[in-house]
């Protein structure tokens, strides 16, 4: 085992008392530091986010147009109840309910067709008097396979720009739009209480480029009354576009008006086709330029790294030199797999490849637009927020837990099929906020103190400075230390001090208390060469057991307790906490970089096998049955001085 030093406890892990006031400096760049002798309490007048705060920043309810067709009929009110930990009756019957609660949930319905499935549960005469609306409404009505093909149906025509009937859409500023849109922020304004439960008010904004996934959540700082002044942005035109720029001009647009705060979160990028993450121009042929790189460096500081359609960290294909990096890869096509992939899109497509981008895009342009934190979500379109293995309800109501779905069709256009073994349950949001309302969490997705989870509830904390030492770690309140000296996740390292030669980050784990314990934390750097040229390197700074690294310098697996016949495992291998302080062996002062800590868990059941155990599921035989869940936290970056 290196440098591995226990903390011990979950409070020396993550700060002060929950009920210390958020304080941050007035440029915003850290929070209020600790000074020996200010008060006896070190838990006194600390000013900082003292434990992660659990949520899911995308979730679909009955109102997206997909979700209802899919056969979803619970509402953004029974969706709040569900993340507050209380129990719901699923679309299918089964009763469900979380683990532990929530602290926060973005509903983001999609903007296009809002309302459309509150008139086709009407059988409204708009929709029955046409004929496609009739047959679509009347697949709709019927449930099961048929529902599930009528919303694919709606799906590929909406991927590739078409509209099956003008029945089928409903536009921003229509009379069935802004009701519902009022009722989301009504459901929202319900279910908010300070301090306890935060209902972000949100939408999201579905640009597909001939099926490229360009999706965007739009996040409200703000309340009802400001949210409510202006109709969400869709995709249809003229008052709507599928480009990001002018998404973007929406969002400023809206912030003039209201005087409010928005941000918007880039959807997982796996489905794009290289188009989420462009280096030289946007997919429609236009030059990135320096409006482009200071616009959406302005307006998206996260991006969604796993979610249930695959994690979007790595891919084997950019990282061949990191065994993790094959995480639940989807990599077939686009979103209604009209276009298959090629090597040559994944660059353009998942989050340390973009993070490298940046680098590159900053020396040419002078901003990084891809200066992001990282968050997890689950993308569910059930209005049910389950993201953990053992509680898994899978994408849309006809993915829900039966003992067909790890062969279900769960979408298929052609002779290329996603089935239900391939769903992901990911992910989840962290955020290091100091209290829980709407505006500390806000601002904390801002500054991006946020990290994912694949839907474990590790936690963890990162600092980069140039002096950390053993002795802050194991001060027994680290955090305190980790503020006052340096940077948190989100952050940018300070200028060398004298006599620095190298950055140091302190890195501290805690085990989910009902997951499995941690295998190791790595710390992933990526940099820019003088020429131009981008690298990467994995190191594992920290890890469980008496392993030591081969004659490559890698580390051999942990192994397994995980009973797959039982669908359980054991904690006898592994730690349940474990931290260091490491100082970059190769750091070149010249050279602009980006790190990240990435900590994985031992193995433990996947979610088919909970699906073979309870249900007797027939697993095809290519399904993963056991896992390895990890966290990703924002980066902290370098910039030469």
């Amino acid at each position: 085992m290196r440098h591995t030093y226990l903390i011990s406890a979950a409070l020396c892990i993550f700060g002060a008392s929950a009920a210390t006031a958020f304080e941050p400096t007035p440029d915003g760049s850290s929070l209020s530091k600790a000074f020996p002798g200010k008060s006896y309490s070190p838990y006194a007048h600390r000013g900082i986010p003292d434990r992660p705060l659990w949520g899911d920043t995308h979730l679909h309810t009955s109102t997206s147009f997909d979700a209802g067709a899919f056969g979803n009929r619970l509402d953004a009110r029974a969706a709040y109840r569900f993340a507050k930990g209380q129990e719901v009756q699923a679309t299918t019957g089964f009763m469900a309910r979380l683990s532990r609660p929530l602290d926060w949930l973005v509903v983001a319905d999609h903007s296009d067709n809002m309302g459309l499935f509150d008139m086709i549960y009407a059988q409204d005469p708009a929709i029955m008097s046409d004929a496609e609306g009739n047959r679509i409404a009347t697949m709709v009505a019927n449930g099961g396979d048929e529902g599930v093909a009528a919303a694919l149906e709606l799906i590929d025509a909406y991927s590739r720009g078409q509209v099956l009937s003008p029945a089928l859409a409903v536009e921003a500023g229509t009379k069935p739009f802004r009701s519902v849109w009022q009722r989301q922020i009504a459901a929202a304004e319900e279910a908010y209480e300070p301090g306890l439960f935060t209902s972000f008010i949100g939408y999201e904004w579905t640009s597909l480029i001939q099926g490229g996934n360009m999706h965007r959540v739009v996040i409200y700082r703000d309340n009802g009354q400001k949210a409510g002044m202006l109709d969400p942005f869709t995709t249809e035109s003229p008052a709507g576009s599928i480009n990001p720029r002018d998404l973007w001009k929406w969002m400023a647009n809206y912030e003039q008006v209201t005087r409010g705060d928005v941000l918007a979160l880039a959807h997982n990028g796996n489905l794009s086709n290289g188009i989420m993450f462009p280096e030289t121009a946007q997919y429609d042929g236009t030059e990135l330029d320096e409006e482009y790189v200071q616009t959406r460096a302005r307006w998206e500081p996260m991006y969604e790294v796993t979610q249930i359609k695959g994690d979007g960290e790595t891919h084997p294909f950019l990282s061949p030199n990191d065994e993790f990096a094959d995480y639940e890869t989807w990599d077939k096509g686009n979103l209604n797999l009209s276009e298959l992939k090629e090597d040559s899109m994944l660059a353009g497509e998942y989050a340390r490849e973009a993070l490298k981008t940046g680098l590159k895009l900053e020396a040419r342009l002078g901003t990084n637009p891809y200066k992001f934190g990282m968050v997890g979500s689950t993308d569910s379109h059930t209005s049910l927020a389950t993201a953990q293995e053992d509680n898994f309800f899978g994408k849309h109501s006809g993915a829900e837990p039966n003992p067909q779905r790890p062969s279900h069709i769960v979408g298929q256009f052609g002779d290329v099929a996603i089935l239900g073994w391939e769903m992901v349950a990911s992910g989840l949001a962290a955020v290091w906020a100091a209290e829980n309302t709407r505006e500390a969490i806000f601002d904390a997705m801002e500054r991006k103190e946020v990290y994912a989870t694949t839907g474990s509830r590790i936690g963890v904390r990162f600092f980069g400075g140039w002096d950390y030492t053993m002795d802050d770690l194991t001060s027994r309140t680290p955090a305190a230390l980790g503020y006052a000296k340096g940077a948190p996740m989100g952050g940018d390292l300070s200028a060398a001090p004298e006599g620095a030669t190298a950055p140091n980050f302190m890195v501290y784990a805690l085990k989910d208390p009902i997951g499995g314990n941690l295998d190791r934390i790595q710390i992933v750097k990526g940099w820019m060469d003088s020429a131009g040229e981008t690298h990467e390197q994995v190191y594992d700074v920290v890890w469980a057991g008496d392993r030591e690294p081969d004659a490559n310098g890698k580390l051999p697996a942990i192994g397994s307790t995980v009973d797959v016949a039982r669908a359980t495992w054991t904690n006898t291998i592994g730690l349940g906490e474990m931290g260091t302080v490491w100082t970059d062996p190769d750091f070149d002062p010249s050279q602009p970089a980006f790190y990240y800590a990435r900590v994985i868990e031992i193995p433990t059941p996947r979610w088919t096998a909970y699906d073979a155990f309870r249900m007797g599921a027939e697993v095809p035989a290519e399904s993963p049955m056991e896992t390895q869940e990890r966290a990703y936290t924002s980066p902290i970056w370098y910039t030469p001085g």
